[in-house]
C-alpha cells in the first residue's frame, strides 16, 4: 500500500505538452516513444496526424528537445491568430487560394532557413560563403531579421510577395523588375519566390549542408509547424491556408534535399476535411497517431515513475496506487474504457482520481469510491469537450446528445429515426447549412467518426479509430461511448421507460440539457453571422486589390474606394445588430449583383488592363461571384477559388 508522501507527489502531468516541458516532466521520462515519434525523428514521415489531445504537440516538444546532435537546428513556426488571418487573407490575382498561399508558406520557409543558415555558417562551419552573405543582406532589406513582431514581419512579407520584394541582395534588380513587367501578381510573386529559394539553396549547397552525410558534421534543419486548430474554421480560407501548407512543405522538402526537414502536425478532422488534387501524394508522407489501452497503461506507469521518483513496477498503479478493481472489472481497464484513446484523457481522469482521494477526501490510497466519483466528473468535462472539439467542423454536435439522454446506451437504427424525425425540423432550422448533413444516415456517420457512438460487429462494439470502416448501411446497432453515459444518464443498455419525444425535441433546440452547456457562451457564429462576415470579406479584399493597382489613376482608384466603402458601411450597420431588418441571403446576392454591375461599368468606361484596372474588375467579379455561392450555403470545402 502507498504511504501518504507518494500519493500526494503522483501527478500524471499536465493537458498540454507546453506546460508539461516548463514542468520538466516530459522530461524527467514522462513521455513514452511511439510509430508516430519514431517516423519524425527518422525523417520518413512529414505528417503527423491525430485528434486533438493524441500527443502531436508532445511529440513536437519532445523533437525540439532531442534535436541537439540529431539536428543542425530545430524551427517551431507560431501559427498564432494574428498569422492565421494573415495567410487566409493572402490573396494573388491569377491565382487560386490554395496555390496562393503555398507561396506564403514557401517564403516563410525560405526565410527560416535563411536566418539559421546566417546563424549557422560561421558557428557550425567556421566560414560564411558570399551566398551566406547575401542572405543577410536580403534579410535586412526585406525587415526579416529576428527581431520584432513575428505577425509584423508576415503581414510585411505579404506585401512585398504582392508588390515587389528588395531582391538587390543576390546581385540583380529582380524585385523592381517584376513589378513593372507586365505580369500577374501570382507570376510576379512566384518569379521573386524563386529567386529568394535559389539563394537560399545556393547557401546550403556552398557550405555543404545538403550532401548525404550532411556536411559531415550535422544533421538537417528542421522546420515544424504545430497547432494549425487555432487558426482554422470550416471555411474556404482556411482549408486553403492548410492545403498551401502541405503544398509548400512538399515542395520545400524537394527543394532542400537533405538540408531541410519539414514536419507539419495536424489534427485529423482538418486533415480529413481536405479534398484537393494533389492530395493522393501525401498518402507515403502520413502517420496516425494510435493509442491502444496497453499504451496509455505504458504511458500512465512512465508519468507516475517520473513524477513520484519511486521506481513503481507495472502492477504497481492498480494494486497500490489504485485500487485492484472498480465495480466488478480490474482497474486499469474501467479507467481506459471509460475515456477516448488518447492521452490528454487518460491524464485528466488520472489526475482527477488522485485529486479525489488526496485533496477532497483527504486519503493516502485511491478507493474504489473517488474512481467511481471522478468518473461522473471526467464524463461531464468530456461531453462538454467534444462539442467544443467539433464545433467548427459540426457546430450541430452539442443538440444531438439529448437524443440520448436518460435512455440506454444501446439503440437502434429504427430507434434513433423515430428519434431524430422529432426533432429534425428544429435542427433544420437552426442549422440550414447543413441540412443535408442532417439526416439518420448522416448523424450516425458523424456521431461515429467523433467517438461518440460505436457500431456492433459480431461481438464487438467498435469505436472509431485506426483503420476501422465507417459506419456502414446495414449496421443497426449502435453503443454510447461508455465516456459520455454517466454525463448522459445513459448507464444501463437498454431504458425501458418510453422515450419523452416532446422534450427532447425541445432539449435539442436548446442545445443541451440541465447543467450540461452554458448556452451564452462557446455556441457556434449563426448563418446570419457568416454571411455578414463574408460581406465584409469582400469589400476588404476589393478595397486591397484597387489600393495594390499601382498603374491605376488616383481619381479611378478613390472613386471605387469610395463605392466599395459605401457597402462597406451598410455590412457593419448589419454586424451591428440591424439583421433582423433584412434578409441575409438577399442582402448577399444584391451585393454580388452590384459588384457585377459595377465590373461592367468600369470595362464599359474604358477601365481595363490597359488602364491597370484590370486586377480590380476580376477582382470585383470574383466577388460577386463567391457571395453568390456563399448565399446558396457553401461552406468549408477547400474549393479553388482566390478567396481574401
Amino acid at each position: 500500500m502507498a504511504d501518504g508522501p507518494l500519493l500526494a507527489q503522483l501527478h500524471f502531468g499536465r493537458e498540454d505538452a507546453e506546460r508539461d516541458v516548463q514542468d520538466g516532466l516530459l522530461l524527467r521520462g514522462g513521455f513514452l516513444p511511439n510509430a508516430a515519434y519514431r517516423g519524425a525523428l527518422s525523417g520518413r514521415k512529414m505528417l503527423i496526424i491525430g485528434r486533438k489531445g493524441s500527443g502531436k504537440s508532445a511529440i513536437c516538444m519532445q523533437l525540439k528537445s532531442d534535436g541537439v546532435g540529431h539536428y543542425a537546428g530545430t524551427e517551431l513556426i507560431p501559427p498564432d491568430e494574428t498569422v492565421g488571418e494573415e495567410i487566409r487573407r493572402f490573396e494573388l490575382q491569377g491565382l487560386p487560394g490554395d496555390s496562393a498561399k503555398a507561396l506564403i508558406w514557401r517564403y516563410l520557409f525560405a526565410v527560416y532557413a535563411a536566418r539559421h543558415l546566417v546563424a549557422h555558417a560561421k558557428g557550425a562551419h567556421g566560414r560564411r560563403p558570399d551566398s551566406v552573405k547575401a542572405l543577410a543582406r536580403f534579410l535586412k532589406q526585406n525587415g526579416e531579421s529576428a527581431d520584432g513582431r513575428f505577425g509584423d514581419r508576415l503581414a510585411q512579407a505579404a506585401r512585398g510577395l504582392q508588390t515587389s520584394l528588395s531582391l538587390e541582395a543576390f546581385g540583380i534588380k529582380a524585385g523592381l523588375d517584376l513589378a513593372q513587367a507586365p505580369l500577374s501578381e501570382g507570376v510576379r510573386a512566384t518569379r521573386q519566390l524563386d529567386v529568394v529559394e535559389r539563394g537560399v539553396a545556393r547557401a546550403f549547397a556552398d557550405l555543404g549542408c545538403d550532401a548525404p552525410d550532411g556536411g559531415g558534421a550535422h544533421g538537417p534543419l528542421l522546420l515544424m509547424v504545430d497547432q494549425l486548430e487555432l487558426v482554422w474554421s470550416a471555411e474556404t480560407d482556411s482549408n486553403s491556408m492548410v492545403i498551401g501548407l502541405l503544398l509548400a512543405a512538399k515542395h520545400t522538402a524537394s527543394l532542400y534535399g537533405r538540408a531541410v526537414s519539414v514536419l507539419l502536425f495536424l489534427r485529423a478532422d482538418i486533415y480529413d476535411s481536405l479534398h484537393f488534387g494533389e492530395g493522393d501524394k501525401f498518402r507515403g508522407d502520413e502517420l496516425r497517431i494510435t493509442w491502444t489501452e496497453q499504451a496509455l497503461r505504458d504511458l500512465a506507469l512512465a508519468r507516475a515513475r517520473a513524477s513520484a521518483g519511486a521506481e513503481l513496477t507495472p502492477e504497481a498503479p492498480w494494486g497500490d496506487l489504485f485500487p485492484a478493481e472498480v465495480e466488478g472489472e480490474e482497474t486499469a481497464t474501467y479507467l481506459f474504457r471509460r475515456c477516448l484513446p488518447r492521452p490528454r484523457d487518460a491524464i485528466q481522469f488520472l489526475n482527477l482520481c488522485q485529486e479525489t482521494a488526496s485533496l477532497i477526501h483527504g486519503r493516502d490510497r485511491i478507493t474504489e469510491a473517488d474512481v467511481v466519483q471522478a468518473g461522473r466528473q471526467f464524463s461531464d468535462w468530456k461531453l462538454k469537450d467534444l462539442a467544443l472539439e467539433y464545433l467548427v467542423a459540426h457546430p450541430f454536435l452539442k443538440h444531438l446528445f439529448p437524443l440520448f439522454q436518460n435512455t440506454g446506451y444501446v439503440v437502434t437504427r429504427a430507434v434513433l429515426a423515430t428519434r431524430f424525425e422529432a426533432a429534425a425540423e428544429s435542427l433544420h432550422r437552426l442549422f440550414p447549412a447543413y441540412a443535408d448533413a442532417l439526416t439518420v444516415t448522416g448523424v450516425v456517420d458523424v456521431l461515429y467518426a467523433v467517438g461518440f457512438l460505436g457500431v456492433r460487429r459480431g461481438n464487438d462494439v467498435v469505436f472509431a479509430g485506426g483503420d476501422d470502416l465507417p459506419a456502414q448501411f446495414h449496421e443497426t446497432e449502435f453503443h454510447v461511448h461508455p465516456c459520455f453515459r454517466a454525463a448522459l444518464g445513459a448507464t444501463s443498455a437498454i431504458d425501458l421507460r418510453h422515450f419523452e419525444i416532446g422534450a427532447a425535441a425541445g432539449r435539442v433546440i436548446q442545445g443541451g440539457f440541465p447543467g450540461s452547456f452554458d448556452t451564452s457562451s462557446g455556441s457556434a457564429p449563426t448563418r446570419d453571422h457568416r454571411l455578414v462576415q463574408e460581406l465584409r470579406r469582400s469589400c476588404h479584399s476589393i478595397l486591397a486589390q484597387t489600393s495594390r493597382a499601382v498603374s491605376l489613376a488616383q481619381g479611378a482608384q478613390d472613386e471605387i474606394a469610395q463605392q466599395i466603402n459605401r457597402v462597406l458601411d451598410e455590412v457593419n450597420g448589419l454586424s451591428s445588430g440591424a439583421t433582423s431588418a433584412y434578409d441575409l441571403e438577399d442582402r448577399v446576392l444584391t451585393t454580388a449583383h452590384y459588384f457585377d454591375t459595377l465590373a461592367a461599368q468600369l470595362l464599359a468606361g474604358g477601365l481595363d488592363d490597359t488602364t491597370g484596372a484590370g486586377d480590380v474588375v476580376r477582382r470585383v467579379q470574383e466577388e460577386a461571384r463567391r457571395l453568390r455561392r456563399q448565399a446558396g450555403g457553401s461552406y468549408g470545402s477547400s474549393g479553388n477559388s482566390s478567396g481574401p
